[in-house]
């Protein structure tokens, strides 16, 4: 409201008559105080009139955005405020409508944040920050009103911008601690649990791979008659035996004559075994006399040696494999060998890749700012070899449109980002998932490298999204953190019991967070057990390390002493030989 003396002052409100030049004054200043207050503790400009719960008046935003009473879920962001993770750089805007509740537009840009680097794995708290959001007053002509939005028509998505540039507001997120590397695996191994798996049938040829959907029984008793072991004569009753000249029972041929006592007939191995048979005689351990006609053992005989007998392996309906094994080729045969000519297993998980940066080469040498894109070459093969079936990587650039049609078009089960999920101003991941109404899972772990990885579930039947973070050994571990166990889930595997081995060095951990090495499995000296020993080369940007590996330790906060015992997350493959040792560790 307005009187006889001027515009109605709130206290610190900080009004001044705008004009150019004192415009531009002012909003220095008010950027300097923002700064100062929030290095000491937090701003307490907690929005003018009606503070920082007062209800702003409609009809200010024309994209029609909702405020800190949001039906769908949002609130106030003053809630979550937290003064220590304050951005000392969020100056106030110049333009006063920009200065609502940030929280009240899904589409505001984020700025990086301003967390300081770890000493150790140089990764950024770029996924934690939240800048101290508050409601602040719209001044317009002598007026001082509170600015509101309109609630958002249901059933409507607003636009998203395509691109975002520098000095466009911040977009904070709610502060709330981040979960733990082991709670963060156990949130996504039980989301791809979900719901029962589907189940296909492939032939023999096009099932390895696959996890069996079902427990797999045999389809007949294995062997199915009786049959020879080795080479040699079959004989029956004590000896010599009688024999006849000529090839005898070979494999293959149909239900032989019962053998009377004192006689034999040669015999191949796998050939059905005649009725009435004591014992096979190995072609080596038996004498022919070829002028008597006789038979003579060399070595006594026990009855049923080197007989095969229908069902020694297994019986018609015995398990032989349960349900949620992966089909290895031995199960293959195996299954061969008990009458399968198909399978029923799991459908490998489907996973779309988009490649987000402007600044990623596919080919050639880094020039001018621009460098190769590590993690588009790398995740489809590493998806592979975790059981998925992987799209070609797509660039997408740092294009919010662009993603925004490239997740609401998949029909994944899985789609994997790389980058973009910090809070700087072309990071488009956080604001896409929101327009599209995505449930985030886990946003940010307790972990070091990787912390800014998410885990989101585009709707309720529709596919999940893991974001991994920019740089290559931090993808990593959002890969083996969020990816593997979403992954094991959804295919059907059985979750594996954690392995633990003693790491033969001391190894620095982070003060809160859990970090994740690459590590090497040595073999034991003089009747040691064998160990793992940590890699150089294992900054978040970095893969030289990883690429020498065989798995990577977790490491729990505060670091372990050389001795200690510690979980090994394997890699899909073992790439350890000898040439790493003393190039790496």
């Amino acid at each position: 409201m307005t009187g006889s003396d001027g515009p109605h002052r709130e206290p610190g409100s900080d009004f001044r008559p705008a004009g150019p030049a004192s415009e531009r004054a002012r909003e220095e200043e008010e950027r300097a105080v923002e700064q100062a207050l929030a290095l000491v503790g937090g701003s307490d400009r907690t929005g003018g009139v009606g503070g920082a719960g007062g209800r702003p008046s409609r009809g200010q935003d024309p994209r029609g955005h909702q405020d800190a009473h949001d039906p769908r879920g949002h609130q106030d962001s003053q809630s979550h405020q937290d003064a220590r993770d304050e951005d000392p750089n969020a100056g106030p805007s110049s333009d006063p409508r920009a200065r609502r509740t940030s929280d009240s537009d899904p589409h505001a840009r984020r700025s990086t944040d301003s967390h300081p680097y770890d000493d150790r794995d140089n990764d950024p708290r770029d996924g934690r920050t939240t800048a101290a959001a508050t409601t602040t007053a719209t001044t317009t002509a002598g007026t001082t009103a509170a600015t509101a939005t309109a609630p958002e028509p249901v059933g409507e998505q607003p636009p998203l911008p395509d691109r975002a540039s520098p000095g466009d507001p911040a977009k904070p997120r709610p502060t709330l601690p981040p979960p733990s590397w082991n709670r963060a695996r156990a949130i996504a191994s039980r989301a791809g649990r979900g719901g029962p798996p589907a189940t296909i049938r492939l032939p023999l040829d096009r099932a390895l791979g696959h996890v069996l959907a079902e427990a797999l029984g045999a389809l007949t008793d294995l062997p199915s008659f009786d049959t020879s072991a080795m080479d040699g004569w079959a004989v029956a009753g004590p000896g010599p035996w009688a024999f006849e000249a000529g090839a005898g029972l070979l494999a293959g041929r149909g239900p032989a004559p019962v053998l009377p006592d004192g006689t034999a007939v040669r015999i191949a191995t796998g050939a059905r075994v005649p009725p009435d048979t004591t014992a096979v005689i190995r072609s080596e351990h038996a004498h022919v006399d070829e002028a008597r006609g006789l038979l003579h053992a060399r070595r006594s005989v026990v009855t049923g040696q080197d007989i095969r007998p229908r069902g020694q392996e297994c019986r018609s309906g015995e398990q032989l494999v349960p349900a949620g094994t992966v089909v290895t080729p031995a199960v293959l045969g195996l299954a061969a060998a008990a009458g399968y000519d198909a399978l029923p297993v799991v459908p490998r998980p489907r996973v779309d890749v988009l490649v987000l940066g402007d600044e990623l080469l596919n080919a050639g040498l880094p020039h001018d700012g621009l460098i190769r894109d590590a993690l588009g070459p790398m995740l489809g093969p590493w998806l592979r070899a975790l059981g998925a079936e992987v799209s070609d990587p797509r660039p997408l650039g740092d294009d919010a449109g662009a993603l925004r049609s490239a997740l609401t078009s998949s029909d994944a089960d899985l789609i994997v980002t790389t980058g973009g999920t910090a809070a700087g101003p072309l990071d488009h991941v956080h604001p896409v998932l929101e327009a599209l109404g995505a449930e985030l899972l886990v946003d940010g772990v307790a972990v070091r490298p990787g912390h800014p990885m998410l885990l989101a579930r585009l709707s309720p039947d529709g596919p999940y999204l893991v974001g991994l973070p920019g740089n290559p050994l931090a993808a990593v571990s959002g890969l083996l953190t969020l990816a593997e166990p979403l992954l094991a889930g959804i295919a059907g595997r059985p979750a594996q019991d954690p392995y633990r081995a003693l790491v033969h060095a001391d190894v620095h951990g982070h003060p809160h967070d859990t970090r994740l090495v690459p590590v090497v499995h040595r073999p034991g000296r003089r009747g040691g057990r064998d160990h793992v020993a940590p890699l150089r080369y294992n900054g978040p940007a970095m893969l030289r390390g990883i690429a020498a590996a065989d798995g990577l330790a977790v490491v729990p906060p505060g670091g372990v002493r050389s001795g200690t015992e510690v979980e090994i997350l394997d890699l899909p493959w073992a790439p350890a030989t000898p040439w790493t040792e003393g190039c790496f560790t």
